[in-house]
């Protein structure tokens, strides 16, 4: 078993011995000279002996003091590289945990470019559609979706989540013309999806009681966008991921209709890691390319 003295006095007593001055040593660890002194009195009273000599305007160690402090700096030094070996592992890794509609219509297709910006960072792209754990999943930043209010975390709005149906143009010629009212007998992609009862109310159309209406059921938004592209029914949809493809003419959108529910997706980080470098960086980046993308304030 160590028997180790207060460390927050031995950091003290490094910083004064380095110094041979409280008043330095008190403007390094950012405290009073009267706290230097405090903590060295502690300190000393703590061994039985004296580290330093008082003298006119200054200090000057004891033969005690001169034997203990290079060791003690010796000891801090090391401290100081084993931590310093742990930030710069933390800083050269950013984890970044998304779900995997944001990762695959949006994200994975611009990580490249913070990639560049950054070349010193090793990216890894986390995607899952649960709720990452900072704690426990090493996850340093994530992009939720959500109504916002995680506790304990920092968050920033990024993209509103509305929604409305899409298939391929293919499709379109098939089915179409196409009135709100004819959805409830094309074929659906995921009419499990209860953004289809809410969008399909707010149309004016009355969906008859009982279970959802079967069909492909997939589990994100980016695969169900690929399976209208590939003609196989209709997707309910946001527009801000698909709108190349709706501008390229691999989707088209039936109506102009867009409904929302109060989602949104979310930057999100601990309130603690607000500071972290590679943290800045990462939301800098992605405010920046995502301004570019969302349309303009009318």
């Amino acid at each position: 078993m160590r028997r180790l003295p207060p460390l927050a006095a031995v950091r003290v007593f490094e910083a004064a011995a380095r110094h041979e001055n409280f008043t330095s040593a008190a403007s390094e660890l950012g405290m009073t000279q009267a706290a230097v002194s405090y903590q060295i009195k502690l300190l000393e009273e703590r061994l039985g002996a004296p580290l330093f000599r008082r003298e006119k305007r200054r200090v000057v160690l004891t033969d005690a003091g001169r034997r203990a402090a290079p060791q003690i700096t010796r000891a801090f030094d090391a401290i100081d590289q084993a931590f310093g070996a742990i930030r710069a592992d933390d800083e050269g890794v950013l984890t970044v945990s998304t779900s995997n509609t944001f990762a695959n219509t949006w994200l994975a297709w611009r990580l490249g470019s913070f990639q560049m910006h950054h070349p010193e960072m090793a990216v890894r792209l986390s995607t899952s559609d649960a709720l990452a754990d900072f704690i426990t999943d090493d996850v340093d930043i994530a992009i939720r979706a959500g109504l916002g209010g995680w506790e304990g975390a920092h968050e920033e709005l990024l993209v509103p989540i509305d929604f409305t149906p899409m298939c391929s143009p293919g499709f379109m010629r098939r089915h179409g013309p196409l009135s709100p009212a004819d959805l409830l007998h094309v074929p659906q992609i995921s009419p499990h999806d209860p953004w289809w009862p809410f969008w399909l109310r707010e149309a004016g159309v009355d969906i008859p009681e009982g279970p959802p209406r079967p069909g492909v059921r997939l589990d994100s938004q980016a695969h169900e966008g690929h399976a209208a592209m590939a003609g196989q029914g209709v997707a309910m949809l946001t527009p801000f991921f698909w709108r190349n493809d709706l501008a390229e003419g691999r989707l088209v959108r039936p109506f102009d209709q867009v409904s929302t529910r109060g989602y949104a997706y979310w930057l999100v980080y601990p309130e603690a890691r607000r500071g972290i470098a590679k943290i800045k960086r990462f939301r800098e980046w992605l405010l920046a390319e995502l301004a570019r993308d969302l349309p303009s304030p009318v």
